[in-house]
């Protein structure tokens, strides 16, 4: 049973004298002053002695109001901060805090959620299963590229901030920003065997484009890695690499190009290495 608008007491009483006198719930919502759904649902509720829904509580007042003002003191931490935060709070509780503690208070508010629909996730499983038995010697032969975006502020959206309502203009909960912060692309490229010079785009990465970086900076820096020894690239699935013309040049180069499945940045170590550049700057 899905959740309804808080009815009075009046209300209630209302609804309750309506129906055992037979009335419409279509009446009983034009007297009572509320929708005809919470009509209803009151009235299943109450005939099959059902209170509240959902799953009991696994933390106690004490916890909950701690948990408060934790988020109250750090109200720009993301999800995932409070979420390992939220496993050592038995030493600020002062008492024994369950394992799903942590999931369940973080439950309360929206979370990211996979994009990943089952067979994207069929073929990052056939993926794995057929790298798993790779050597630490095939793997260096790997040259992972990556395109990233730098912002000089934190980005368009700005941070996201825990508050309750009617605190929008708190100056606790606001912080500065730019409208529209200047950002730049860059590619780069990484191997066991060192990184490639940086290239900064500055137009649209379309597959022209994407070529040129190929051609001056993939190639130059795959020669000061590996020489004249084979190496594997690998990219992700942007319509600029999987471009006709794209696939095209690295035939026409005799360069391996590494399958990938989709939607799985996870899985690239360039990943890491641009959120340590980033934290950097």
């Amino acid at each position: 049973m899905g959740k309804t608008a808080d009815l009075t007491v009046v209300q209630k009483m209302t609804i309750d004298t309506l129906h055992k006198e037979g009335k419409t719930q279509k009446v009983i919502a034009k007297e009572a002053g509320c929708s005809q759904s919470s009509v209803s649902k009151h009235i299943n509720r109450e005939t099959k002695g059902r209170k509240r829904c959902g799953r009991k509580k696994c933390t106690s007042n004490r916890n909950n109001r701690t948990l408060q003002r934790i988020v109250k003191q750090n109200a720009f931490k993301n999800v995932g901060r409070f979420r390992k935060s939220g496993l050592q709070l038995e030493s600020v509780l002062q008492e024994p805090l369950r394992t799903d503690v942590c999931k369940t208070w973080v439950s309360a508010v929206p979370c990211v959620k996979p994009l990943l629909n089952n067979r994207q996730r069929q073929k990052r499983l056939a993926w794995a299963k057929d790298k798993k038995d790779w050597t630490a010697a095939e793997w260096s032969k790997v040259m992972f590229s990556d395109e990233s975006k730098f912002c000089i502020s934190f980005g368009n959206q700005g941070p996201r901030v825990w508050r309750k309502r009617g605190e929008a203009q708190d100056p606790r909960c606001l912080r500065s920003s730019v409208k529209f912060p200047p950002s730049l692309m860059v590619w780069g490229a990484m191997s066991s065997a060192g990184v490639s010079p940086l290239c900064f785009l500055r137009s649209k990465v379309n597959a022209a484009v994407y070529q040129d970086v190929l051609e001056h900076f993939m190639l130059p820096a795959a020669d000061q890695l590996y020489g004249d020894t084979d190496f594997i690239f690998q990219q992700d699935l942007a319509p600029a690499h999987c471009a006709k013309a794209t696939s095209t040049w690295f035939k026409d180069h005799g360069i391996p190009v590494l399958h990938w499945p989709a939607n799985s940045p996870d899985l690239n170590p360039t990943e890491n290495l641009w959120g340590i550049v980033k934290r950097k700057m």
